[in-house]
């Protein structure tokens, strides 16, 4: 299936309905506005305002919606007062998509806006990003899973065709390594990292990620800062607001995700990055499965393992196996 077919399918599902979408503004969320704007009865974009996203991200939604003649909304949601969501658990990706969505969905159906979908895409099932549970559990529509739409095929879709969207729209308490405390000083002391960042590379994608007295900081493009000067700078600008160690992560940031597969002799293997809840994957698969047992489920060439690994055998080629692996992930149910 190419890329086309793909978007056809996204705005079938979305024709003639009336469509609120969860909105950051980012690629996933842009380009569900972006068709739905162009094929649905009518479009309402929800934006969560929680204070802990990078500068301009509010105006970015407004400019976005605005350009796209569509009606948008922002929620303030303080952050700062969830002393469960501060406590920065492992599950915290859990927590706050729980806290937005019941937001979203309350303005939503107040406003007679009765299909919900977010901008979750198929490259999401394979992250270990627990929040699509609260995706499930209300109910949201996924229209880019469905379509089977990786990040990297949103990119190219929306700058193929000139959509402009914005790169950094990531909460930034991911930012801070879990099971350390969220406190508003962190949070503006990396919104102004990410600033200097920024100017300094003119990069895109920027990120520093805090580890109290160290900041890390990660780029999408090195070639505006491989230099003497340019990491001197960083370097004392981040320790003006308050890092005593600055380092530069060598990994280039990179958001095009894809999903390949470990394909030979007709079969394949992927390993998730989350160990699967079996009896939860078992009630979504339904009349499919055809072995079960403690560890393991067995559907007619696609195994799932309570440990995460997916096998796959007697496919006649890498795209057939590709598509079917693709199609059970919205059917699995991870733990937490």
């Amino acid at each position: 299936m190419n890329l086309e077919d793909k978007i056809e399918i996204v705005k079938n599902i979305l024709k003639d309905k009336k469509v609120a979408v969860g909105f950051s503004g980012g690629a996933d969320s842009t380009l569900i506005a972006y068709l739905a704007s162009k094929v649905s009865s009518d479009v309402l974009a929800i934006t969560i305002d929680n204070q802990l996203f990078p500068d301009n991200f509010i105006k970015n939604t407004r400019d976005r919606a605005r350009k796209f003649n569509i009606k948008h909304h922002v929620i303030d949601l303080n952050f700062y007062e969830d002393e469960e969501f501060l406590k920065n658990l492992p599950s915290r990706c859990y927590s706050c998509r729980n806290l937005m969505y019941n937001k979203i969905k309350d303005y939503a159906l107040a406003n007679d806006f009765d299909f919900i979908c977010d901008g979750n895409n198929i490259s999401d099932l394979v992250i270990n990003r627990p929040g699509i549970l609260i995706t499930y559990k209300m109910n949201f529509k996924t229209p880019l899973i469905e379509a089977k739409l990786t990040s990297k095929e949103i990119h190219e879709y929306l700058n193929k065709n000139n959509i402009p969207y914005s790169k950094s729209t990531t909460c930034l308490a991911t930012r801070i390594p879990t099971d350390t405390h969220i406190t508003k000083e962190k949070i503006e002391k990396i919104k102004k990292s990410e600033n200097i960042l920024s100017k300094i590379s003119e990069c895109e994608l920027v990120k520093v990620r805090d580890f109290n007295e160290l900041g890390v900081c990660e780029v999408n493009e090195f070639s505006k800062i491989i230099n003497i000067d340019s990491f001197n700078e960083i370097n004392d600008q981040l320790k003006s607001i308050g890092y005593k160690k600055v380092c530069l992560n060598l990994s280039a940031l990179d958001d095009d995700e894809d999903i390949t597969i470990d394909y030979k002799n007709n079969q394949f293997q992927y390993q998730l990055p989350f160990t699967i809840n079996l009896e939860k994957t078992k009630k979504e698969l339904g009349k499919k499965i055809q072995i079960e047992n403690s560890e393991k489920i067995e559907l007619e060439k696609i195994a799932i393992n309570k440990n995460g690994l997916i096998e796959g055998h007697n496919f006649k080629d890498y795209d057939e196996a590709l598509f079917e692996f693709m199609d059970i992930l919205h059917k699995i149910r991870r733990n937490i």
